[in-house]
């Protein structure tokens, strides 16, 4: 392949496409959930992520994990987890059968701010999705992100299978 070989241009052009439509996503998401609740987000990914932990077994994420899950470095994650201790939204506790590992539990004001920034954070998504259908460059990534997580009940053809 070489810089001017077709197939590496239109991936390259698909690529930026996807980083177009992530950076429209992730700003709309930002100013809605900064300017309805003062969290980034980062912060909001953070809450949902710990939120979703459990007391079964593998139930609660080492730092790591959660670091995976908001795509943050560890570090950048351990100092996210500390600012929002500091504002009350979560709790660090050390685990109980391992006294070397620290886990993080969110707070019940950080449950409530959660969910007063979730319909928040569903309608800005919703809207920017919307505004990228439009773009015809955009547009099919829309419908490709649409049909990820759709309930296998939902498509016509799996019913019945």
């Amino acid at each position: 392949m070489t810089a001017t070989d077709p197939a590496l241009t239109a991936l390259a052009d698909s690529w930026c496409a996807l980083s177009l439509l992530h950076g429209r996503i992730e700003a709309r998401i930002e100013r809605a959930l900064q300017d309805g609740h003062g969290l980034s987000v980062r912060e909001f990914s953070l809450l949902d992520v710990l939120s979703r932990q459990h007391d079964d077994e593998g139930g609660h994420l080492q730092m790591k994990q959660v670091a995976d899950a908001v795509v943050l470095s560890q570090s950048a994650t351990t100092r996210l987890v500390t600012r929002m201790e500091e504002r009350g939204l979560l709790a660090r506790y050390l685990c109980p059968t391992d006294r070397r590992g620290i886990y993080t539990n969110v707070t019940q004001a950080g449950l409530d701010l959660l969910a007063a920034a979730r319909p928040t954070n569903n309608a800005a998504l919703r809207d920017a999705l919307d505004d990228a259908a439009a773009d015809p460059g955009l547009a099919p990534l829309v419908t490709a992100v649409e049909e990820i997580r759709r309930p296998a009940a939902a498509d016509p053809a799996a019913v019945g299978a």
